[in-house]
This record gives structure tokens, C-alpha cells and sequence, in this order.
């Protein structure tokens, strides 16, 4: 499922095969615990999050791997030890297995605070 016609997060994720939809449920509990006052949105087929109508977080199963979008390049520079040793894209690292949770959460919670600048959109 690259990209979903689902008009909610609800209706996504009850369309994904139930190997990935734990997966991504966990990735919904963080993003919705770490993310307050971030409005949750269906953007380009996937569940979003945006603060002020800005996009900067996203995540997605994809046919070969699980991905989640970090938008803000200020914090993937604060993170860039950490990300090296992941399969990361411009702004999507990409999960192959299950996500690194605790990388995920450390990340929404630099996210969190503050309004940085977003590369791309997801």
C-alpha cells in the first residue's frame, strides 16, 4: 500500500494486512502521545501530522519496508549520529523489520517543541 484513498487514519489502518497494522498502530499511539497539539490528517495517502498546517511527520507501509517521514532537518541534523545507522532517505527512514520505537519516540520528541523548517513534503 504506497498510497491509500482512506479519508481517515482509522479506515488506513484497518486496510492494512495485520503484520503491519500493530506496526503502525504503535507508530499512531507515539505520534498522537509525543505530538500534542499537532492536528492528525490523511496527506498524499498517509497518516500525517501537522502543526499550523505544516506537515512534519508522516508514516506509511509500503510494499517492502515500513516508512516514517521526519521532516524537519533540524532535527534530523540533532539526530544525525543516531540516523546514520539507519536505511534513511532525504527525510524517510525506512523500517524493513519492526521500527526502532525508541528512536521514533526520541524524534517526536525533538519534533514536539518547537516549529523548525520542513524539506519536503512527504
Amino acid at each position: 500500500m504506497v498510497q491509500s484513498a482512506a479519508p481517515d487514519v482509522d479506515t488506513y489502518l484497518a486496510e492494512l494486512p495485520d503484520g503491519r497494522r500493530a506496526a503502525l498502530t504503535r507508530l499512531r499511539a507515539l505520534c498522537l502521545a509525543e505530538l500534542p497539539g499537532f492536528t492528525e490528517v490523511m496527506a498524499y495517502g498517509m497518516p500525517a501530522y501537522e502543526r499550523d498546517g505544516v506537515g512534519e511527520i508522516a508514516f506509511a507501509s509500503q510494499k517492502q519496508y515500513i516508512s516514517f517521514y521526519l521532516l524537519r532537518s533540524d532535527v534530523r541534523a540533532a539526530f544525525a549520529d543516531r540516523l546514520a545507522r539507519e536505511d534513511m532517505g532525504k527525510g524517510c527512514l525506512r523500517f524493513r523489520k519492526e521500527p526502532d520505537y525508541d528512536l521514533i519516540r526520541d524524534l517526536l520528541r525533538a519534533t514536539a517543541p518547537d516549529v523548525g523548517a520542513p524539506i519536503c513534503d512527504p
